[in-house]
C-alpha cells in the first residue's frame, strides 16, 4: 500500500472558530467509540492502497497520515513538501518509520502554492503509481493582512485553499478512477457554504472590499463545494467530502500575524487555551479524518459500517459529495446546493478551466 504526502498545511481560522457550531448536520452524530472501533478494523486488505496527502507536513494532514500509517498496514508514503520543512518532514519520516516498519517513506520537495509546481508533483505521481485510492487536501491558510500574490498572479490563500486543490483532484482524476474504491477529502468549511459566499464578478477577490478573511474564507469555501459536487456528478465512481474540522489546535492560529502583535499575545493568552479545552486532540483528529478516509458510510464502499449511512448533497446515501462535520455527521445543505448549481457551478467550472489551462497535462 502507498500513500503520498504534500505540501503546506490547514490552518486553524479564527472565523471558523468563531461558526464551529454553526450549522446543523442531517445525520447523526457519530461517537469517538465508534470511530476507533471501525478504525481498528483497518488492514492490508481494507485501507486505500495509495493515498495522496497534500498538506501532511503539520496539522490534519499530519495527524491523518500519523493514523493511517499506525494501522500496521503496508504502506509507501511520498512526503512532497517546501524544501524548507525537509528537516521537520525527516522526524516525522523517522517517527512513521518506527511506528510501522512496514512503511516505505519518500521526500520530494514541492512548492504547491504555485500551480507548475502542482503539475510536476502530479507527474511525479502519475509516472510511479497505476492507481489512487485517497486523496486528503489540507493545504491553506486564513487570508489575513494584505494581498499576497504568488509568481503566477494569483492570491496565495485561495491558491492554497481551492486552486491547488482541485488541480491536484483534475491531475490525479484518472488514476482515482482506475481505483476499486477511490476517495477524495477537502478539509476546509463543508456544510458552511452559502447562496451568496460566492463572488462571481470577481472570482479572484481582485476588487477592493472583496478581499478579506471572512469573505475570502466563505468564497473559498463555496468554490471548494460547488466545484467538487460538479465532479461528483461527472465521476460517479469517486466518493468526494468536503470536510469541517471543528476546533483543533494545529499550531496555525497565529500565522499571517506579526509575532508580539496583540492578536499574537490574544492567541497564545486566551484563544489556544479555548481551543485546546473544547477542541479535538491531535489524536482523535487524526482518527475521525481516518473514519472519513476508509468508511463504508460515505457511499457504502469501504471499511464495513453498521451506523446511519451519510447524505450526499443530493440527499441520497449513494456515492456523491459529502458534505461532512467535525462530529463525522453529513449535512445534504440541498437549498444552497440547488441555488450554487443553478447560479455558480458552470461559471466557477469555466473559470477555474482557464486558470488551469497552462498546468493540465493531457
Amino acid at each position: 500500500m502507498r500513500s503520498i504526502i504534500a505540501g503546506r498545511y490547514w490552518t486553524t481560522l479564527p472565523f471558523q472558530l468563531l461558526n464551529a457550531q454553526r450549522s446543523t448536520h442531517s445525520n447523526v452524530m457519530v461517537a469517538y467509540s465508534q470511530v476507533q472501533a471501525s478504525n481498528a478494523l483497518i488492514n492490508d486488505a481494507t485501507t486505500p492502497h495509495v493515498a495522496c496527502f497534500v498538506g501532511g507536513t503539520s496539522g490534519i494532514g499530519n495527524y491523518t497520515a500519523r493514523a493511517l500509517v499506525a494501522t500496521g498496514a503496508s504502506v509507501r508514503v511520498y512526503v512532497v513538501g517546501r524544501a524548507s520543512a525537509e528537516l521537520r518532514t525527516s522526524v516525522f519520516i523517522e517517527e512513521l518509520q518506527a511506528i510501522n516498519p512496514k512503511a516505505e517513506l519518500i521526500w520530494i520537495a514541492g512548492e504547491v502554492s504555485l500551480l507548475a509546481e502542482v503539475t510536476r508533483v502530479c507527474g511525479i505521481i502519475r509516472e510511479r503509481e497505476s492507481r489512487v485510492d485517497l486523496l486528503f487536501l489540507t493545504t491553506g491558510y486564513a487570508p489575513v493582512g494584505a494581498r499576497e500574490e504568488t509568481a503566477e498572479g494569483l492570491e496565495i490563500t485561495q491558491v492554497l485553499e481551492y486552486y491547488s486543490r482541485m488541480l491536484f483532484i483534475q491531475q490525479l482524476l484518472p488514476l482515482l478512477c482506475d481505483a476499486e474504491s477511490p476517495r477524495v477529502i477537502s478539509v476546509l468549511g463543508g456544510g458552511m457554504e452559502s447562496a451568496s459566499g460566492i463572488v462571481l464578478d470577481d472570482m479572484e477577490l481582485r476588487k477592493p472590499g472583496n478581499y478579506g478573511s471572512y469573505n475570502g474564507q466563505m468564497h473559498c469555501i463555496g468554490l471548494n463545494t460547488i466545484f467538487m459536487d460538479r465532479l461528483a456528478r461527472d465521476n460517479p465512481q469517486v466518493t468526494f467530502i468536503h470536510s469541517h474540522p471543528g476546533w483543533c489546535n494545529t499550531g496555525n492560529v497565529k500565522r499571517g500575524y506579526e509575532q508580539g502583535s496583540k492578536w499574537d499575545w490574544f492567541v497564545w493568552l486566551f484563544l489556544e487555551r479555548l481551543i485546546d479545552y473544547f477542541g479535538f486532540s491531535h489524536e482523535e483528529s487524526g482518527q475521525r479524518y481516518l473514519f472519513q478516509c476508509t468508511s463504508a458510510a460515505y457511499g457504502g464502499h469501504g471499511t464495513p459500517w453498521n451506523g446511519p449511512m451519510g447524505l450526499n448533497t443530493n440527499n441520497e446515501p449513494s456515492n456523491g459529495l459529502f458534505l461532512v462535520g467535525y462530529k463525522c455527521d453529513c449535512k445534504s445543505n440541498t437549498n444552497v446546493m440547488s441555488a450554487l448549481r443553478e447560479k455558480a457551478q458552470d461559471k466557477v467550472w469555466d473559470h477555474a478551466q482557464k486558470v488551469f489551462g497552462p498546468y493540465l497535462q493531457s
